[in-house]
């Protein structure tokens, strides 16, 4: 698996953020292990910013693996993740769409339509 920091990509290389891999993971199964050892496994329904994670479809396993709880749902508070699991075709979609967006090519001031910087004019337009 292929671990991605923002710190120590390659310039040339597009970078992934959590949060977007997150966002992206939507209804895919992924694995969390919690700070305090505990694990859940199951469908990614939502997150947010605080990277707070909604499961469904969930088998939870306590700290030492000797008791399992099934559930159909839980909400994990993103302070207490330790572990984030997410499967590599994930990932992978996450890179091509970085890859693609950085192989756009900017459009130049001149050929944008209207008029945009110091010469703009303020205001609505007067009419006639």
């Amino acid at each position: 698996h292929v671990h991605y920091s923002i710190n120590s990509a390659p310039r040339n290389k597009p970078t992934m953020l959590p949060l977007s891999l997150l966002r992206a993971a939507q209804n895919h199964p992924m694995l969390i292990e919690l700070k305090n050892g505990e694990t859940y496994n199951g469908h990614l329904v939502n997150c947010d910013n605080w990277m707070n994670i909604h499961l469904r479809e969930v088998i939870c396993t306590s700290r030492d693996g000797d008791k399992f709880w099934k559930m159909p749902e839980c909400f994990i508070r993103g302070s207490t993740i330790k572990y984030l699991r997410i499967p590599d075709e994930v990932v992978d979609m996450v890179k091509e769409e970085a890859f693609t967006k950085s192989r756009a090519k900017p459009i130049p001031m001149g050929a944008r339509k209207g008029k945009t910087g110091l010469g703009a004019k303020k205001g609505p337009k007067p009419r006639k």
